[in-house]
């Protein structure tokens, strides 16, 4: 099977250069179920590089690693902390569609539950420009609960400026 890793991604990358838009039957054994979901991981590492590129952004975030490897959503905003980003898979964590999040701020994911000690955390990070990790109580989109963890912290240019938040989530028991 370890010979099959990356299979996904070279017929993603196959197929989406050529006129064919379909793949071999025999693909299909092994990697129907997984194929869609790799393919939309990988347009997400490239649209995040791509961001990045284009934020100049300092310093080297492993996105492949968190998406593919690690299968963390990741949630990108501007330094206003709009939500400029949300990767595809989200809506398995919480029910939203990335394009329902653009433009609204990450606490549209709280509510009545969650730890005011918690958001404080984060919120005090945020303000000092700092990185921080915490177990947050999240709502999806129907109203009920998670947990999410999140790893986030601040994008700077070349030139130390903040120019974006970056979180890498999770949902855990």
């Amino acid at each position: 099977m370890e010979k099959l890793k990356y299979y996904d991604e070279a017929a993603y990358n196959f197929y989406s250069n050529s006129e064919i838009k379909g793949f071999t039957i025999n693909s299909l054994d092994f990697h129907a179920s997984n194929f869609d979901k790799v393919c939309k991981n990988l347009n997400d590492v490239k649209i995040l590089s791509d961001l990045a590129e284009k934020g100049r952004w300092h310093g080297e975030l492993s996105f492949r690693s968190q998406i593919l490897k690690n299968e963390h959503v990741v949630v990108v905003t501007d330094p206003h902390l709009n939500i400029v980003y949300a990767s595809q898979n989200m809506y398995g964590m919480n029910g939203y569609q990335p394009d329902e999040v653009l433009g609204k701020k990450p606490n549209m994911f709280q509510g009545v539950k969650t730890s005011e000690e918690t958001k404080k955390v984060v919120s005090t990070a945020i303000k000092q420009q700092k990185a921080f990790e915490v177990v947050l109580l999240n709502y999806r989109k129907d109203g009920s609960t998670y947990n999410c963890w999140i790893q986030g912290s601040p994008i700077f240019d070349k030139t130390g400026k903040v120019v974006n938040f970056i979180a890498f989530e999770k949902e855990v028991a």
